[in-house]
């Protein structure tokens, strides 16, 4: 799928929930979803700056040149937060992470249903999964 496929699928599950309440327990379970990361992957120089939350993010290239994101946090809608960003992004090219519009944060509107602190760790996720791709292409 590509990144706006992927996108669209999310901003179609969302729309199907009025309450915010039920937007953030979809975000706790997103981030309960999250294959676990080994401790070993749980270093200084895996943490996100910016982020109030510990959030560990690592990536691996693959021979067809698509990447594969690992993440995880120890704050739960953090964790989903950083669940949905693998999504959209995992197994897409550099490149193509590169130039993607993330629509999705507008539309189901993350963006503004988060703390001040909350959204500077969004924006921070964004900004390292982004230079990681510059640092794989």
């Amino acid at each position: 799928m590509t990144i706006n496929e992927i996108q669209d699928e999310i901003i179609e599950e969302f729309s199907q929930l009025d309450d915010w309440m039920d937007r953030y327990q979809m975000l706790i379970d997103l981030g309960n979803d999250l294959s676990p990361m080994d401790d070993s992957y749980k270093t200084e120089d895996n943490l996100i700056d910016g982020c109030q939350s510990r959030v560990w993010l690592t990536v691996s290239k693959n021979p067809d040149n698509t990447l594969t994101f690992m993440a995880e946090s120890d704050a739960l809608i953090v964790k989903g937060i950083i669940a949905l960003l693998i999504r959209v992004f995992d197994g897409q090219t550099p490149d193509d992470i590169l130039n993607a519009d993330l629509y999705f944060i507008r539309d189901i509107g993350l963006q503004e249903h988060l703390s001040p602190t909350r959204s500077n760790g969004l924006a921070a996720m964004v900004k390292q999964i982004r230079l990681y791709a510059l640092a794989q292409r």
